[in-house]
């Protein structure tokens, strides 16, 4: 049975840089378009602040869909970031990973899930437990 995340390692080959706008792209009333190209943007150098530590993970299953990740979403973790009370993290729990948000209550660490049916997990004394990394980028295809 697949576990609830793929992982993958960042590739540093294939797109080169990406055509990046220099307007804002306002959320609101439309704008007048502004049909010009400023350069390029380099999804790696953008994505991957820290090379050595950063990987991808592909989420399998629904327990984060309240945070707005889904199956199928990649997640841009980096393992050398520590993890703070309600960041996103990518966790090792008895040997199977995990994507929760990251908690601190009464001395414990909980990890939340973001889904009703899913319940919530407190790490215990004798659990195996590591956070692997903190996810600093989410990516979701729209259409």
């Amino acid at each position: 049975m697949a576990g609830p995340l793929a992982l993958y390692v960042p590739e540093n080959a294939g797109l080169g840089g990406v055509p990046l706008v220099m307007f804002p792209v306002t959320a609101g009333f439309p704008s007048p378009a502004e049909d010009y190209l400023e350069g390029v943007i380099d999804l790696n150098r953008e994505l991957v602040g820290n090379r050595e530590a950063t990987f991808f993970a592909r989420v399998r299953g629904e327990s984060m869909s309240g945070a707005n990740i889904h199956d199928g979403d990649v997640l841009v973790v980096d393992r050398s970031v520590r993890p703070r009370e309600g960041d996103l993290a990518v966790c090792c729990v008895n040997g199977e990973f995990t994507l929760k948000r990251f908690s601190r209550r009464g001395g414990r660490v909980w990890l939340l899930a973001a889904n009703p049916d899913f319940p919530d997990i407190e790490v215990g004394d004798g659990d195996d437990f590591m956070v692997w990394g903190v996810v600093t980028y989410t990516i979701q295809r729209r259409k």
